[in-house]
């Protein structure tokens, strides 16, 4: 039997649970799984109380704001799907914009070739964030607890502080010159940290104060926007307080399908990662995966050529659906992906040059952040939630406390011209005012059988889509546990560059070989992490197993 090891530090009622190296925590009612242990429990919390999934996703949200700043925002945007109870599906849009005074040249010199950080890092790099007005969206459809209870623990701990992990001293500090860049003032982050300081944000807590007192216009209205837009523009940005009163989120029609008797459901566009976990998994059902071992030669070879067709289609045809028309039912055709996949060969790698064309060069960024909840009612909701790069565009709003996202990097800034993740995308996804820019986000619900059977979603820029993917196939074809699942080595390919990209020391020395002796080029670095998924399993006697990934800070709570 393995060895029982106990959650350490949570004040909690856990009934019946039990965590081991191979299973997470396991609890009756109702879980939360966050980047940050305080996150999950503050969330856990207002479960406890009688709030439902929306409540605390709400909670969540916030709290991340404070304990997460590299990803966690108010700063930014993202993308909710929800299963309430009886069944029904959606989905929320509070992905960023793109200013009212944005261009399709704006990052561009005179000689149309793109200025080099200007999109990434500084005040030019900011799209109009949508958080806040989010959580508003599900509060004012879902909510059933005061908004004031939902935010005070968040304000509490940004004005009382908390105490940073190794991991968070280790990030903070390698951001630091490029916030100090950035910004014209010494701003709260600039010291050296190490892990136990404890990290207090009044401005912050004052901000959160404001958006207590005021609701949503505590945010894009008043004293706040105030301080937003006046720092921006001080430093040169073009973010006005038109573009934030216009500001909304958006209800819209999540992408469902089925696969393998399981009924999985995704965030549309301007989130990519419904309809390319559609191509994907629709290009690997007719193969038998029980004769395929898992993470086998033959296991990574069928992934990434189902990726690579798949990648290229997201650069060719993919956008903001209020702005271009993509034909999201013919790309997900299981006789489209049919002949996508008829040029597929055991015995050699599909070069990227033969699916489409284009030379990429990008690094990885995993700072997304992610969260699961399923509630005692049987509501689930999956929200990614992102700033983009790491603490964004490095940009902190002087006098409020928090980041500012870079996600006009998400825009093709040049179609044809890799983005900071090494995307290339097409005029589909060139920039447009007010037009909101493409994602890799993928949160995702699995339904088996009209029951909920899943949670999950993670970070990792344009490896969120294959990081679910593994997830889905590891839990559905191989019979995994959630943490089993989680804790699994994940590989990547993206289309272009042509190369599978996979964490270290996690693939056999043989499998390997096979795959070069094939034609595929294997990048393997010892800093390479594919996605921090955080996920949540429905066990059949229904309990819930809470996947919280290692590779990050990730902490299950629940009871």
């Amino acid at each position: 039997m393995r060895k029982l090891i106990l959650l350490f530090g949570l004040s909690m009622l856990l009934a019946n649970c039990e965590v081991s190296e191979e299973k997470g925590l396991i609890v009756d009612k109702a879980m939360v799984v966050s980047a940050r242990q305080e996150a999950s429990k503050i969330g856990s919390e207002i479960l406890k109380k009688g709030g439902n999934a929306y409540d605390a996703m709400i909670a969540t949200h916030y709290a991340l704001a404070v304990v997460y700043p590299v990803a966690g925002n108010i700063g930014g945007g993202g993308f909710m799907v929800y299963r309430a109870n009886d069944g029904k599906t959606g989905a929320l849009d509070f992905r960023e914009k793109a200013p009212i005074t944005a261009h399709r040249d704006m990052y561009l010199d005179s000689l149309g070739k793109v200025v080099k950080n200007k999109s990434i890092l500084g005040a030019n790099a900011v799209g109009i964030p949508g958080s806040v007005a989010g959580t508003f969206e599900v509060h004012e459809k879902f909510g059933t607890l005061p908004f004031k209870e939902l935010i005070q623990p968040s304000i509490d701990l940004a004005r009382n502080g908390f105490k940073v992990t190794e991991k968070q001293a280790k990030s903070i500090n390698s951001a630091t010159e490029k916030i100090n860049k950035v910004n014209n003032y010494t701003t709260l982050f600039e010291k050296k940290w190490k892990k136990g300081d404890l990290l207090k944000q009044e401005e912050l807590a004052k901000t959160l104060e404001r958006i207590r007192d005021f609701g949503k216009d505590g945010f894009y209205r008043g004293e706040t926007a105030d301080l937003f837009v006046n720092y921006v523009t001080n430093l040169g940005g073009i973010v006005s307080k038109q573009d934030l009163e216009k500001y909304e989120a958006i209800w819209r029609k999540p992408i469902s399908f089925d696969y393998k008797d399981h009924k999985i459901t995704s965030m549309t566009l301007p989130a990519s990662g419904g309809i390319c976990l559609a191509q994907i998994l629709k290009s690997i059902e007719p193969f038998d995966l029980s004769n395929i071992d898992h993470n086998s030669t033959k296991y990574i070879q069928l992934l990434t050529e189902a990726e690579r067709r798949s990648y290229a289609d997201r650069a060719n045809f993919l956008g903001d659906v209020d702005f271009v028309k993509v034909p999201i039912d013919s790309l997900t055709d299981t006789n489209y992906i049919n002949q996508r996949m008829a040029s597929f060969s055991w015995d050699k790698a599909t070069p990227s040059s033969e699916v489409s064309h284009g030379k990429v060069l990008g690094y990885e960024s995993n700072e997304t952040t992610h969260y699961s909840i399923v509630d005692q009612f049987g509501n689930a909701v999956s929200v990614t939630t992102t700033l983009n790069t790491g603490y964004g565009s490095k940009v902190l709003v002087k006098g409020a406390g928090f980041f500012l996202n870079n996600e006009m990097d998400d825009f093709s800034s040049k179609p044809g011209v890799p983005n900071v993740y090494g995307l290339i995308g097409s005029e589909a996804n060139s920039i447009a005012s007010e037009k909101r820019m493409l994602s890799s986000m993928t949160p995702t619900i699995v339904e088996k059988d009209g029951k909920l059977k899943m949670v999950l979603g993670t970070p990792g820029g344009s490896t969120i889509i294959t990081s679910v993917l593994q997830n889905i196939i590891n839990v559905v074809d191989y019979n995994m546990g959630m943490q089993e699942s989680v804790n699994q080595p994940r590989f990547h390919h993206q289309w272009l560059p042509d190369i599978i990209k996979m964490e270290p020391n996690g693939f056999k020395k043989e499998t390997k070989r096979k795959l070069n002796t094939l034609g595929y080029e294997i990048l393997e670095k010892n800093s390479l992490i594919i996605g921090k998924v955080d996920a949540i399993l429905v066990l059949p006697d229904g309990k819930l197993e809470g996947g919280a990934d290692k590779r990050g800070d990730d902490t299950a709570v629940g009871f």
